[in-house]
């Protein structure tokens, strides 16, 4: 840093008028000049000794002024280099990022072209399935696998969405055979329909009963039919209460739809299709 001893304007001045006064003091210079005019030329030399010392101080402010940018300048220049290196962090790890993406989207268009063949073989899985099963809700079941049908030639579904679709319809079948339903609907045999009401337990019973209680009827899987059951229409009828909310649970004893000869049911070996099994 460089620095300026400066000397105020008015002690030069004061030192050139003592300068003066010692001129004056003499009568005559060795060679004789007047003195006035040795005085005019010391007075000369002191404004400019005065001029030139505020020069210095104003290049020595600029100089210091200037430093101070320098060194601002200099911090500013490191912190940049310091933002660069991290800003160059930054962008290794989204170069990483963006390839693992790019790596995972291949991978799911890999997936997509295995997946699309297992949907629509679980669609008809399921189809068969309940073509087979015992004939509750057909239509609602049935119309269920033909709107899946429909979603899987749709180009503007995910596969994500139609997947999991699939597997909703597979946890509502699910569900059946775990819960007890009564519903409406109507049932056409020898050219007649008429209006019953469907008592279904699991997947293990269904009958149906027409309102006046007139007629009962037991689906038998062994058939593909149903047939008149003239049973115990007090435990039919507490059945139906439970299953619409209306009673607490209990047990009522109801004949089996399914063929389970020899199945161990909830601890009990049934041992005859015609036996009646006490369903909670």
């Amino acid at each position: 840093m460089i620095r300026q001893m400066r000397l105020p304007s008015l002690a030069i001045i004061a030192i050139s008028v003592l300068l003066c006064g010692g001129i004056i003091a003499a009568p005559e210079t060795a060679h004789g000049a007047p003195l006035a005019d040795l005085q005019a030329e010391a007075l000369k030399h002191a404004r400019d000794g005065a001029a030139a010392q505020t020069r210095i101080n104003k290049i020595a402010d600029e100089t210091q002024s200037l430093l101070h940018e320098y060194r601002a300048a200099q911090k500013r220049l490191s912190d940049l280099g310091a933002y660069n290196q991290q800003v160059q962090k930054l962008l290794m790890a989204q170069e990483a990022q963006a390839q693992s993406l790019r790596r995972q989207i291949d991978g799911v268009v890999h997936i997509d072209r295995k997946l699309t063949p297992l949907m629509l073989r679980m669609v008809d899985a399921l189809a068969q399935f309940i073509a087979l099963d015992i004939p509750f809700l057909m239509d609602e079941r049935r119309a269920r696998i033909a709107n899946l049908r429909a979603l899987m030639a749709r180009a503007d579904v995910s596969v994500a969405e139609k997947y999991r679709k699939v597997l909703q319809a597979y946890d509502i079948e699910n569900e059946y055979g775990r819960t007890l339903e009564v519903y409406d609907s109507t049932i056409t045999q020898d050219a007649k329909t008429r209006q019953v009401q469907f008592l279904r337990i699991g997947r293990l019973a269904l009958l149906y009963q027409t309102p006046d209680g007139s007629h009962t009827a037991l689906w038998r899987q062994t058939d593909k039919g149903f047939i008149t059951w003239d049973g115990d229409f007090v435990a039919l009828r507490r059945a139906m209460r439970i299953a619409r909310g209306l009673a607490a649970p209990d047990f009522f004893a109801i004949p089996l739809s399914v063929d389970i000869k020899g199945v161990d049911i909830m601890g009990v070996d049934i041992k005859s299709t015609d036996t009646k099994r006490e369903v909670p």
